[in-house]
């Protein structure tokens, strides 16, 4: 994930820091010179960095915190607002028409994952703002970019209006424009052509296409692995056609993050929405708060409790909440829960939303979620009736059950453990509910993932 080694360095500086028992302006001095050391690993620009750690350090003595008996928490909550301001405190989201469509066109270079980008964002309007959108395919110059469009739009079930590659860019665009008011539809997206790199012409039929449409908002797409380009591919595009935000993709990849904290600070262009992965379903809205969570390693609970609305119906997760608390819950449910955690996203990903949880490897996400794929063919294996009435299992049930899945008797047994496991689990939540306690060591004391891959508690 981007971030990720800054995350794990500026972690471990406060840490370090804690361990102090008083702040002097010499263990500040050295602090703030190596959260600047990791800021700039991290491709944050120099000016920026620079910045950054002349406003910590003002805010720091000018809130007193030398004088502190505790300094350690405050200097991280003022690195915390820091973080955020530079990755855009202010509103930054769309800010939808209620009379007429939106109009957005999206802007880039080739090769950047505009098209894709495009459908991810009428995704994420239909699916999760409830929008009606249109798109217009205004790439004449690729044909691949349009089929593109024609099989994205089809995935995520919306309209699009596509005139071909005889047909320019502005005409394309005002058709669908006008389609868009006389059909009353909420949002009406403009995928535009890009180039390798910023010219002259590109420029100009931009600009072309904005005069004819008068969009309300112009999104760049920026690729965070390109670093330091992105900065300058931004600024370039928000001289000649006044961006209004910013969309960053592959944040989930090995990128240091430094465009993210860059691009906001010396460009002026928020960042709006953040790509998270490579499906149509991974584009998220940029919360500036949230990812400076993230950074600080303070997790981030409304992410998570979204994922989850988003793929669970409420009184269907209230039913099951209940059974499960109750203790009745069978293996059904058990399988239904590993499926819906499954969508939320990889358990890597989920784990790092929750405040305190240990950062697991690589090797043990895989192990975690190849022992939840063979979970399911197990319990996929197993009757109805045993499904719904674990407690029948003698030997020669589990012998079949392992002999029709292809797996060991081992392998079912670990499956029925697991079971007893969260049973219990359940039953010992209700009870601290109950008393208004909480468990031995949080909610980690309770196992939760931990025995499905080994992770460390």
């Amino acid at each position: 994930m981007a971030f990720e080694s800054l995350s794990d360095k500026l972690s471990s500086i406060f840490k370090k820091m804690r361990g102090q028992a008083r702040l002097t302006e010499k263990n500040m001095e050295d602090m703030l010179k190596e959260i600047r050391v990791a800021l700039l690993e991290a491709d944050v620009n120099y000016k920026v960095v620079k910045e950054f750690t002349n406003n910590v350090k003002e805010k720091a003595i000018g809130q007193d915190v030398l004088s502190k008996l505790n300094p350690s928490q405050m200097l991280v909550k003022i690195v915390h607002d820091e973080l955020v301001e530079l990755l855009g405190s202010d509103d930054s989201e769309i800010h939808y028409q209620n009379n007429r469509p939106t109009v957005i066109m999206m802007v880039g270079l080739q090769g950047s994952g505009k098209t894709t980008s495009t459908g991810k964002l009428a995704y994420l309007l239909k699916n999760k703002l409830k929008k009606k959108v249109l798109l217009a395919a205004g790439d004449v110059y690729r044909p691949a970019a349009i089929d593109q469009l024609d099989q994205i739009a089809k995935q995520v079930g919306v309209d699009l209006v596509n005139l071909g590659t005889k047909v320019s860019p502005v005409e394309i665009s005002l058709k669908a424009k006008e389609k868009a008011f006389n059909e009353h539809y909420d949002v009406l997206i403009i995928d535009t052509a890009g180039r390798l790199q910023i010219d002259e012409q590109l420029m100009k039929e931009l600009n072309d296409i904005k005069d004819a449409v008068n969009p309300d908002e112009i999104l760049l797409l920026i690729d965070a692995m390109a670093g330091q380009d992105a900065v300058n591919v931004a600024n370039t595009f928000n001289q000649q056609l006044a961006l209004t935000g910013a969309i960053m993709s592959k944040l989930d990849g090995d990128a240091r993050g430094g465009a993210a904290l860059s691009i906001r600070h010396m460009t002026g262009v928020p960042i709006k929405f953040s790509g998270v992965g490579e499906k149509l379903t991974d584009l998220d809205i940029f919360h500036p708060d949230r990812m400076a969570d993230r950074i600080l390693g303070m997790g981030d609970v409304m992410t998570l409790v979204e994922k989850a609305q988003e793929e669970m119906d409420e009184k269907e997760a209230r039913r099951t909440a209940n059974k499960m608390m109750s203790g009745k819950f069978d293996l059904n449910d058990m399988l239904e829960n590993m499926r819906k955690v499954q969508k939320m996203g990889s358990l890597g990903g989920l784990l790092k939303l929750i405040p305190g949880m240990p950062k697991i490897s690589p090797e043990q996400q895989a192990a975690a979620e190849k022992e939840m794929r063979n979970f399911e063919v197990i319990i996929n294996s197993m009757t109805p009736y045993e499904r719904s009435n674990p407690d029948v299992f003698k030997f020669s049930r589990k012998q079949r059950v392992a002999n029709g899945c292809g797996k060991t008797l081992a392998d079912v047994n670990r499956v029925l453990k697991k079971y007893d496991q969260m049973k219990d689990m359940m039953k010992q939540m209700e009870s601290y509910r109950k008393s208004g306690r909480m468990p031995p060591g949080g909610l980690g004391g309770l196992g939760g993932f931990g025995g499905m891959g080994g992770f460390p508690q």
